[in-house]
C-alpha cells in the first residue's frame, strides 16, 4: 500500500506535539496556582529543597510544552520534558511502593508517563515537522 500520505506529513506533527504539550502546560499552571501545597507534597515525598525544584521543574514544564507547540528548537523542547519526566514518574508514581489500593491508579499513570516519554523521544529523533517555526530554517538549509 502505497498511498498519498502527504497530508499526514504535513499536519500530524502539529496535530501530535500539540496534545502532548497541552497536558504540561495544564500541570505546570496547576502548579504555580497551587505553588504552596505542591511543594509540600513534594516536601513529603522526602525531597529537599522542594520550592527549588519546583521552580525548576516549572520552568522546564511550561518552556518545554510551549517550545513543542510552536515547533521551535522542539527538539530541546521534547528534552527538557524528559528530564522533568523522569524523576516525577520514578518519585511520584512509584508503583511498586504503594498501597494496594494504589497499585492500579499509580501503575497506569506511570505507563502513560513512559508512552508520553516515547512520544517525546520521537519529537527529538524525527523533529517539529512541517507546520512548526523550526521548519523555515530546516527548509533553508536544505535539509526538508
Amino acid at each position: 500500500m502505497n498511498g498519498d500520505w502527504s497530508i499526514m506529513r504535513q499536519y500530524a506533527p502539529l496535530a501530535g506535539r500539540v496534545p502532548l504539550a497541552v497536558i504540561f502546560l495544564i500541570s505546570g499552571f496547576g502548579k504555580i496556582t497551587g505553588f504552596a501545597g505542591t511543594a509540600s507534597f513534594m516536601a513529603s515525598k522526602g525531597m529537599p529543597f522542594a520550592e527549588v525544584l519546583l521552580a525548576g521543574a516549572l520552568v522546564f514544564e511550561l518552556a518545554g510544552a510551549v517550545m513543542l507547540i510552536l515547533g521551535w528548537r522542539a527538539r530541546w523542547g521534547a528534552l527538557l520534558l524528559i528530564v522533568f519526566m523522569i524523576p516525577a514518574t520514578l518519585i511520584f508514581h512509584n508503583f511498586w511502593a504503594v498501597e494496594v489500593a494504589q497499585y492500579r491508579n499509580q501503575l497506569n499513570h506511570f505507563l502513560k508517563n513512559v508512552a508520553m516519554i516515547g512520544g517525546l523521544l520521537y519529537v527529538m529523533a524525527f523533529g517539529a515537522g512541517p507546520l512548526s517555526l523550526d521548519a523555515p530554517a530546516k527548509r533553508e538549509a536544505g535539509r526538508t
